[in-house]
Formats: C-alpha cells, sequence, structure tokens
C-alpha cells in the first residue's frame, strides 16, 4: 500500500471515479461529499493525505484545508479546482496546502502529488521521532540507527573488552574520536583518564617531548621536568590522533615504546614503565602509506592489532537527520528558539554527500541556527552547497555519437568516482573494483601523467 487517502469532493461520480484509479495505483482509498464529515473522519480514521475539491457546497476546500493544518497539521492536503488562477493558487498554499492541482486531474500527475505527500508525512513524522529520541542519548554515545552504526557499536563493545592496540581509521570529521572515547568508556579503564594528542597539529620539534616527556635542561627552555602523555594516561587510555601524520624519525621510537611498554623522557637516562591502553587513529590509508615509504611497515603491524572502520556520514542514511537534531538542540543553548527542521530542509540534508561528514554536518546546522528566523530550520538557512547539490554521478554513455567515450576512459572515470567515494582511500578502493592495489596505483599514476 503506498498510502492512506481520504477524497472529498461533493460529485459522487467524481469520488468514486479517483478512488478506482487510484486503487490501481496502489493506494487505500476512502471518500465523503460533505467538507464537514471529512474532518470528523480525521479525528478517527488513520491517514496520510486529504485530496479535497476547492468549490463545494457547505464548508469549501479551503476552509477545510486551513482547519485540517490547524487541528492535524502532520495530513498533508492537496488541493483540486477547475479554477486555475494566480489568486486560487495563492489563497491554496496560504490555506497551507500541500499541493494544488487544476481539473481535469490526470492520473499520473495526482500520483506523483500523492507520492511526495506521503513521503513529506513519513519525514515529519520521522523527525518528530528524532526529536524525541536525541533526548535520551549522550553526547558522547555513537548515535545511529543505520545498519553500520550498529554494526559499529557491537564492533566497539568488543573491542572495548580487550587491552590491545586498536588502530581507528575513517575519513576527516567522520567522529574518530568519539569511537576512540566510546571504546575508552566502555573498557576496564573507564575511570582512568583519557589522553588525547593530535599528532599532525604539533611540531616535529615537539612531539617527542609532549608524548615521551623531558628531564630539566635536556635541550633549550627545558627549565622544568615535564610528564609525557604516555605516562599522563597511566591507568587508562592514550589516543593518538591523525598517527598518520606522525613524523618518520618518531616511528620508530613509538614502536620501541609500545613492544617494551616504558618510555625513557628526553635526557633521561632511565625509563619508566607505563600502563595505558593506546588508540590511535587516522583519516589515511596507512596501508598505501607503507607501500609508498612514508610509513613503518613494523609499526603499522604494531598498530593494527585491533581495526575498527568508522563510516562515513553519507553511509548512514537518515542518522543524517538523527545527528542534526542533535546538532541544533546544541547549537539552540545559545538562546535561539529552533526545535527542528522542516521537512524540505530535511530533504536537503538527506541529499547532500557530506564529504566534511559530522564535523561539517554540525557546522551546517549552527550556521542554520544563527540564521533562522522562526522555530524551524527552512531550506534558505542551509549553505549553499547544500541547497544546490546535485548528485555528481557520472555520465559514461550518450545519444549523440560525437559524446561517446573510449573504454579506457569509462574505465578511469568510474575508478577516478569509486576513489572519490570513498574519500581517498586508495585500499578499499581496490576492493571494490576487485583490483589488488598495485594494480590501481599503476593506473593511477599512468592518468596523472596524462597516458591514456
Amino acid at each position: 500500500m503506498k498510502g492512506r487517502v481520504l477524497v472529498v469532493d461533493d460529485d459522487r461520480d467524481l469520488c468514486e471515479v479517483l478512488e478506482a484509479r487510484l486503487a490501481r495505483r496502489g493506494y487505500a482509498v476512502a471518500w465523503c461529499t460533505d467538507a464537514g464529515e471529512a474532518f470528523e473522519r480525521l479525528a478517527s480514521d488513520a491517514l496520510d493525505v486529504v485530496v479535497t475539491d476547492l468549490q463545494m457546497s457547505g464548508m469549501n476546500g479551503l476552509d477545510l484545508c486551513a482547519r485540517v493544518v490547524a487541528n492535524r497539521p502532520d495530513v498533508p492536503v492537496v488541493v483540486i479546482t477547475a479554477f486555475g488562477s494566480v489568486d486560487t493558487a495563492i489563497a491554496a498554499i496560504r490555506a497551507g496546502a500541500y499541493d494544488f492541482l487544476v481539473k481535469p486531474v490526470e492520473t499520473d500527475a495526482l500520483d506523483v502529488a500523492l507520492t511526495r505527500a506521503v513521503q513529506h508525512r513519513a519525514l515529519r513524522e520521522e523527525l518528530r521521532r528524532l526529536r524525541a529520541l536525541v533526548g535520551e542519548v549522550d553526547s558522547e554515545t555513537l548515535i545511529g540507527e543505520s545498519a553500520c552504526m550498529r554494526s559499529l557499536r557491537d564492533l566497539v563493545a568488543k573491542v572495548a573488552a580487550s587491552d590491545a592496540t586498536v588502530l581507528v581509521s575513517g575519513e576527516t570529521g567522520s567522529g574518530k574520536e568519539v569511537v576512540a572515547r566510546a571504546i575508552h568508556a566502555a573498557s576496564p579503564r573507564a575511570s582512568g583518564p583519557f589522553v588525547a594528542v593530535n599528532c599532525a597539529a604539533i611540531p616535529e620539534t615537539l612531539l617527542e617531548s609532549e608524548l615521551f616527556g623531558h628531564v630539566r635542561g635536556s635541550f633549550t627552555d627545558a627549565r622544568r621536568d615535564r610528564t609525557g602523555l604516555f605516562l599522563q594516561a597511566n591507568g587508562g587510555t592514550l589516543f593518538l590522533d591523525e598517527i598518520g601524520d606522525l613524523p618518520l624519525p618518531l616511528q620508530p621510537k613509538l614502536l620501541r615504546v609500545l613492544v617494551e611498554r616504558s618510555v625513557r623522557p628526553l635526557g633521561a637516562d632511565h625509563e619508566l614503565p607505563f600502563d595505558a591502553r593506546v588508540i590511535t587513529a587516522t583519516h589515511r590509508d596507512l596501508r598505501a602509506a607503507v607501500e609508498e615509504g612514508h610509513f613503518r611497515e613494523d609499526l603499522f603491524f604494531r598498530l593494527e592489532v585491533l581495526t575498527v572502520e568508522v563510516p562515513p556520514l553519507r553511509a548512514r542514511g537518515a542518522d543524517v537527520l538523527l545527528l542534526a537534531q542533535r546538532s541544533l538542540e546544541r547549537a539552540a543553548r545559545t538562546g535561539r528558539r529552533v526545535v527542528g527542521l522542516t521537512p524540505a530542509a530535511a530533504e536537503r540534508l538527506l541529499a547532500y554527500a557530506w564529504p566534511g561528514n559530522v564535523r561539517e554536518l554540525e557546522n551546517a546546522i549552527e550556521r542554520a541556527v544563527a540564521l533562522a528566523s522562526w522555530e524551524q530550520i527552512v531550506v534558505e538557512d542551509l549553505p549553499a552547497r547544500i541547497r544546490e547539490y546535485r548528485s555528481s554521478d557520472v555520465l559514461v554513455a550518450s545519444q549523440d555519437p560525437s559524446e561517446l567515450v573510449t573504454l579506457e576512459e569509462v574505465e578511469r572515470r568510474y575508478m577516478l568516482r569509486v576513489l572519490d567515494s570513498v574519500g581517498g582511500n586508495k585500499t578499499l578502493a581496490a576492493r571494490i573494483l576487485g583490483l589488488d592495489r598495485r594494480t590501481l596505483y599503476r593506473k593511477l599514476e599512468r592518468w596523472s601523467r596524462g597516458v591514456a
């Protein structure tokens, strides 16, 4: 069943015709010839959409539409009229009509309008449910109801029970630190400290001291002893973010620390044992970095004892709306009274590809809350890149012979599309394409030189 429709028209014959036509299209149809009766049925019948004629004896279609919008705003109304003037259309929209059709109505056009109206209602209900759900979850919970997020939560629960090193991989902004914190919170070390450091954000000359510590006088400006992060994380978890950016000279030192489970502060003459679980994260393809000579293979194997892959936001479906609602409520704490999204705005969020993942979504919602002029975010409040987004599917064929391309060019376009879809992860792209990594690297290198 595509939806439950109530047809309202004082022409009994027309009601019967619409009932027969829509039933063949998969709708469950009820009808009545009086607007007052229709309004009463809304209180007891489960309906997805109302289709009403404009000109009827007694209560007309606009009055019925206004009453439905006021009392059952979750049920969209499609208005049909024989008078297709601009003024009539404006009056219908002002009354709250979802859509406006002119008689004689083609079944295909009505089917399209009803399909959109039913989807609109379903999306409105989903937004309402998500607003209720988001209030029940902690801000650090791995939020999401998609299959990939359920699998991720199951994996985190299993990984947390171990004390082995974990490598968390995923695109920039996908929530790798949230995953690391979830592992820590579910582990036996939850009562201990969670110490995080971004390896890409600290200059190489300072990173070694930051990680391992130093003693007074070990270098210029070392005026006192400093305890390194490995020791600060004793009894808890040390999270090394962007481990793929760790400078090569530091990699063998980190490997030794992980193997020996002890650190030697800069300038010290003895090592100090530490008791911290190490979780690392990267948006880079570490296997590719090993093959390219940018990352030590022995360190890589030491880090990936357990691996957790964080899915990109574009793979999480309706989780986008749940995360958007949570971000909205966070942003609204600044004092702006914004409580939700319009269905049209939600549709744009669902259609967008989110190359910046959760971080980009949070920034977009914060901006929308700042610009919102009423209690819901509308399409115009969203950034232009989201409002105007169109899918970038690769065109590989055309009706124009002059636009047809070679099989080599089709392969090139498709490979680049797959690579873009997985955020540049060559290992994952090769797996999707059914190629070994060396073949993929060789093709990419040839295309980068402009060789067909």
